[in-house]
């Protein structure tokens, strides 16, 4: 086995079994806090529109790509730390044990009737407003997200980690290392995407390159979501057909031109319907349905969602590792 294939692992691995443990230097929160402090000054300075998030996104990018940089320089000091190092930064990146543990609860409240307390729960993991969602609304947000989440979560930042090894390879640079740059690059845009990407009235220019940058990343992974969706559909016994055929239709019936395809080959896997009239904190948006002819969300889709994304990260896992290691990474 090689370093690179080894690191992705490994990363998934810990990621698998502990989550993402809140603490106050964790890499994604230096970002956050990055992110906030860099768009305060530049407010300050009346750089509130589209260079200003020019120059916050080329900024955050420096920045990310020379701390890791440099902190992989200085691990490499000591005999084995390098490698610890590379697999802590994956590993810090990845979201898929913590969106399955953000959503548990949303399912478990419905269960039990605690309409408010899934409403509040679902309020972690979503944008929208769900103070007016019925149970069969929180259900469906719930789904969404998971969908959604699973691109953003793990199956980009496998993506661009296994692109960035093979860049590596092809430029000669050592491939985990920048396998390692590119994975954080990703996750630095992603963050970048959820705090200053909205349509809100203080983000609709500033936020938007930041926006089109997460497009950008996210449109092949997006697009290979809807196979790996549907094989997992087919592994845990779901409607396999219905999920490739649903995702190649409504894929595009959605604002975002990559959320839909995930959350189309899901409604097609459970048979429901997802999509539709959504309340954000700013404006109600009208949105198509996918899987229109399917019956409404409930509680028990919640779980089969989570166990459909759970299997479509393994077997996403499992050709990452196939390519690396036919790579020789």
């Amino acid at each position: 086995m090689t370093e690179a294939l080894i690191i992705l692992v490994l990363a998934f691995a810990m990621d698998l079994l502990l989550g993402d443990p809140v603490y106050r230097l964790h890499p994604v929160r230096l970002m956050g806090a990055a992110v906030s402090r860099v768009e305060r000054l530049l407010f300050s300075q009346g750089l509130r529109g589209r260079g200003g998030g020019m120059i916050l996104t080329a900024a955050m990018l420096s920045g990310v790509s020379i701390l890791a940089a440099a902190g992989i320089f200085l691990a490499s000091m000591v005999p084995g730390l390098e490698f610890i190092f590379m697999v802590f930064l994956v590993y810090s990146c990845m979201g898929l044990k913590d969106l399955v543990g953000h959503t548990r609860p949303i399912a478990r409240a419905l269960e039990e009737g605690d309409l408010g307390r899934a409403r509040q729960k679902l309020q972690m993991i979503v944008g929208r407003d769900p103070s007016a969602l019925d149970s069969s609304g929180v259900a469906r947000a719930a789904v969404e997200s998971v969908a959604e989440n699973f691109v953003d979560g793990f199956l980009a930042l496998a993506f661009w980690f296994v692109a960035g090894c093979i860049l590596g390879q092809v430029l000669g640079v050592e491939p985990a290392f920048a396998g390692v740059l590119l994975a954080a690059n990703y996750r630095m845009v992603n963050t970048l995407d959820a705090m200053v990407g909205y349509r809100s009235s203080r983000y609709m220019q500033f936020g938007r390159f930041a926006a089109r940058l997460d497009d950008v990343l996210n449109h092949v992974p997006a697009r290979l979501s809807i196979l790996f969706i549907s094989l997992a559909a087919l592994a845990c016994g779901y409607d396999w057909k219905g999920s490739l055929g649903t995702g190649l239709r409504d894929r595009l019936k959605h604002a975002s031109p990559n959320a839909g395809h995930s959350e189309a080959a899901m409604a097609g896997a459970l048979n429901i319907r997802l999509g539709g009239p959504v309340q954000y904190a700013f404006a109600l948006v009208e949105k198509p349905w996918m899987g229109e002819k399917g019956q409404d969300a409930g509680t028990m889709h919640i779980r089969s969602a989570l166990k459909i994304i759970q299997a479509a990260a393994w077997i996403s896992l499992a050709l990452a590792v196939a390519v690396l290691a036919a790579g020789g990474l």
